[in-house]
C-alpha cells in the first residue's frame, strides 16, 4: 500500500510538473505573432509609419529603446509612449534605414498566454544621427501584448552588438 501511495504522489508531482512546465502559447499564437514580425520587418522597411502603427501598442507603456540625435540627450535612450516611439520611427524613417534579419535564427516564446517576445538577430543600417550607413550587427527583441484587437508590439529594444576585442 505505501508504495502505491509512493508510486501514485510521484506521478501526480511529475503531472503537476508537466503542466507547469507547458508553453503557455500554442504553436498557432507563435506563428501569428512570427507572421506579425516578418510584416513589422517590412512595413518598416518599406518607412511605411501608417502600417507599423497598426501594429503598435497604444499605451504610454509602449517602449523603443535605440540611439538618441545627439550624444547630448544620452546617445541611447527609452523612448516612452506610442506616440513618442512613432515620431522617433519617423525621424529614423527621414533618411537610410534598413533592418535585415537572420530570419532562420529568429525565435518567439510565450511568456505568459497574453506576452511574447521575439528574439531577433539582425543587421541595421541606419543613417540616423551622423551615422554611416552600412549594415551592423543588433539584437533586437520585441515584446507582444495580447490586447482585444490582436497581438501588438509593446517594446522594441534594438542592441548593437560590440565588435569581438582586438
Amino acid at each position: 500500500m505505501r508504495k502505491l501511495s509512493l508510486v501514485a504522489a510521484s506521478l501526480a508531482g511529475a503531472l503537476a510538473f508537466g503542466r507547469a512546465a507547458a508553453a503557455p502559447l500554442d504553436v498557432k499564437a507563435i506563428g501569428e505573432i512570427d507572421v506579425l514580425y516578418r510584416n513589422l520587418i517590412d512595413a518598416e522597411n518599406r518607412h511605411d509609419l501608417a502600417a507599423v502603427r497598426t501594429m503598435a501598442w497604444v499605451s504610454p507603456d509602449m517602449l523603443f529603446v535605440a540611439k538618441t540625435a545627439t550624444p547630448a540627450e544620452g546617445n541611447w535612450a527609452g523612448f516612452w509612449g506610442t506616440d513618442v516611439v512613432l515620431q522617433h520611427l519617423a525621424d529614423l524613417y527621414a533618411g537610410t534605414f534598413v533592418m535585415a534579419p537572420d530570419y532562420a535564427r529568429v525565435k518567439t516564446v510565450g511568456l505568459t498566454a497574453d506576452v511574447a517576445e521575439t528574439y531577433a538577430p539582425l543587421n541595421i543600417s541606419v543613417a540616423y544621427a551622423g551615422q554611416t550607413p552600412v549594415p551592423k550587427p543588433f539584437l533586437m527583441i520585441v515584446t507582444w501584448v495580447r490586447t482585444p484587437a490582436g497581438w501588438k508590439m509593446a517594446t522594441d529594444i534594438a542592441l548593437p552588438i560590440p565588435p569581438p576585442p582586438a
